[in-house]
């Protein structure tokens, strides 16, 4: 029985490194800043991309200015402990959008085409289509009252629209006031002093 072939390690050399098995604990800032020195030592960078999210928290790419400087980086920190936890290094296998941009072949991806369950089907158009506050339900075919009108003619006397009425107050309780306390009496008598 043939032995199987061991897999490739990596792609062909690439610009774009791609390192897995970093610390997630870190913050994205932090990362990035400590990639930087550890991969400078061996040649120009371009750029660091480390995300945070779920998909691609723990890996990060570094993109080289050359090819050789990418190489000689991945040799001599392949399996480097870094925070703790040995880094894993292979070529990236896409071209970085950054490296394209500065080449001149870059294009920008089409926009995500609309899944078939964003269009409306017969249902969600019968129901969205009619006036608002129309019933769709079968047999409730009976014709709406007409809507209330503001006609002032009709509805009230014009003379006490706009009369503010008056308050009904006795005498005694216009004459009386209400009796002080003796604490308030007290208050009084020392802002005068």
């Amino acid at each position: 029985m043939a032995s199987k072939a061991a897999p490739p390690t990596g792609a062909r050399p690439s610009h774009t490194l791609y390192c897995s098995n970093l610390p997630d604990k870190l913050q994205k800032d932090d990362l990035k800043r400590a990639l930087y020195m550890l991969f400078s030592v061996y040649g120009s960078i371009l750029d660091i991309v480390a995300l945070k999210t779920a998909k691609m928290r723990g890996q990060a790419h570094v993109l080289f200015r050359d090819v050789s400087s990418s190489t000689q980086a991945m040799r001599s920190l392949q399996g480097f402990e870094f925070f703790g936890k040995e880094m894993k290094i292979t070529y990236a296998t896409t071209k970085s959008d950054t490296l394209a941009k500065l080449d001149g072949t870059y294009k920008q991806p089409p926009p995500p085409e609309a899944p078939a369950a964003a269009q409306p089907n017969s249902l969600q158009q019968s129901i969205f289509s009619g006036a608002p506050g129309a019933s769709t339900a079968p047999g409730s075919t009976a014709p709406l009252a007409p809507p209330p009108t503001l006609d002032s003619t009709a509805s009230a006397p014009a003379q006490t629209a706009g009369v503010k009425r008056p308050r009904d107050e006795s005498d005694d309780e216009k004459e009386q006031e209400a009796p002080m306390d003796m604490d308030d009496e007290a208050m009084e008598e020392s802002d005068e002093e």
